[in-house]
């Protein structure tokens, strides 16, 4: 049995945040309250448990954080990442359940390759998902078996890294998808607008002297897909959105009714464009960074909810990649060991969000998404858990991961990780 004492408990399902204690045993939530310890020691002995108390004072507990989009690289790229070496580094960034993108080699489109995934994942110390491709090879030609992988253990379905630039596929998609109660998830941006993927059309690419990525390229895909989930009915995610204008037609999709949830990374809301000079490539990726209106329109979104997710689009490359020129270098960061710092920082700090609801957007929102019984810190629950300081600083300078592509390595960053719980195992613990 374990107990976590004196530490403030932040549900965002129940809007709480209060001190308490937390008793966990056998994987579950059993009880919370104040001054617990005599009614701990007596359910231990009880049950013939050994009770371990964690002294909490002055920290924060939340359900174990939640990622619905990280590429994980297995199979096919594993000199980037596996499902072991991406566990791991969740785990260090307070996530407890992460779900794996289908863009692999071989893509996750068929039974035997979710069982694979989801095989290699349990595994692992936490919980490890996985979505499957909406067409088959990730070709963006022909629906693949939805169904089948459903039922192989999909828990959604992406073409992410491509778009799906067939309208009258994605509305096909949306109809199957409906049918069988699965959300879909899209990387929207069309390539026609696209010269050069990776960096903004603006400030950044004009100094590098190339054309970029216009804004154009995502507004057209979200509002078609916008116009399409609501026309469907189906469930539907933005993926990583970047614009200004992104941002505004999901928050109209929804008060039209559609079932459309949108995620925003956290460096589109701690970075913009300019940062590209800075940083080079450790600052390319897909969306890229856009203007610093961009960015406080994503913060607008979080802050009203029109951005329901954050998510880390977490996107291991080598160095020997990364250290390609700008234009023949691969987009993408990884973001698993940083994201709730940099949530932190930059949303709850400045004032635009609470803290209950950072911890809500990378929770409880993205359990919703899913399904998922997960996001939720009360009793009867399984215990999935994150114990975080917020005062405590940390100096990023060992990635778990396999990759290091972040432009925040080496930096000191508020908002320290100490324990993360899952299904009531101690799996990851940083104390000084």
């Amino acid at each position: 049995m374990i107990m976590l004492k004196n530490v403030r408990l932040l549900d965002p399902c129940t809007r709480t945040d209060d001190i308490r204690d937390i008793l966990i045993s056998e994987g579950k939530i059993i009880k919370t309250g104040r001054e617990l310890y005599l009614d701990a020691t007596l359910m231990a002995r009880a049950n013939g448990e050994r009770l371990k108390v964690y002294d909490c004072t002055g920290l924060c507990a939340a359900p174990g954080f939640v990622d619905v989009h990280v590429h994980l690289r297995e199979p096919g790229f594993e000199y980037k990442e596996d499902i072991a070496s991406g566990a791991m580094a969740a785990a260090k960034g307070g996530f407890t359940t992460i779900v794996a993108m289908a863009n692999t080699k071989p893509p996750i489109d068929t039974p035997e390759l979710i069982f694979e995934v989801l095989k290699k994942g349990r595994n692992t110390p936490i919980n490890v998902l996985t979505c499957a491709c909406i067409t088959k090879g990730m070709k963006g030609e022909e629906l693949a078996e939805l169904n089948e992988l459903r039922e192989a253990g999909a828990i959604g379905f992406t073409d992410d890294g491509r778009p799906l630039l067939d309208g009258n596929l994605a509305r096909e998609a949306m109809k199957y998808a409906r049918n069988i109660k699965m959300p879909l998830s899209f990387h929207e941006e069309d390539p026609q607008f696209i010269k050069e993927n990776g960096i903004n059309h603006g400030y950044s690419s004009d100094k590098m002297h190339i054309f970029g990525s216009d804004r154009q390229a995502e507004i057209s895909m979200v509002e078609r897909d916008c116009k399409l989930a609501r026309e469907t009915g189906a469930t539907i995610s933005i993926q990583h959105i970047s614009a200004k204008e992104s941002v505004e037609l999901v928050r109209k999709a929804k008060k039209a009714g559609a079932r459309v949830f949108a995620e925003a990374t956290p460096h589109h809301f701690s970075l913009i464009d300019k940062d590209v000079i800075k940083y080079g490539t450790l600052a390319k990726m897909n969306p890229p960074l856009r203007e610093e209106e961009d960015r406080m329109a994503i913060i607008e979104g979080l802050k009203d909810g029109s951005i329901d997710i954050i998510a880390t689009d977490h996107a291991p490359h080598s160095v020997e990649e990364k250290n390609k020129d700008f234009v023949n270098a691969p987009s993408g960061i990884i973001g698993l060991e940083t994201s709730f710092s940099l949530g932190f920082m930059n949303l709850v700090k400045p004032g635009y969000l609470s803290l209950l609801d950072l911890v809500n957007k990378m929770s409880y929102q993205p359990a919703r998404l899913y399904n998922m019984d997960r996001g939720v810190l009360r009793e009867d629950e399984i215990a999935d858990i994150v114990v975080f300081d917020i005062n405590k600083e940390w100096k990023y300078d060992k990635s778990e991961s396999k990759s290091c592509n972040s432009p925040w390595l080496g930096e000191t960053l508020q908002g320290k990780i100490v324990y993360t719980i899952c299904k009531g195992n101690v799996v990851y613990e940083n104390v000084e």
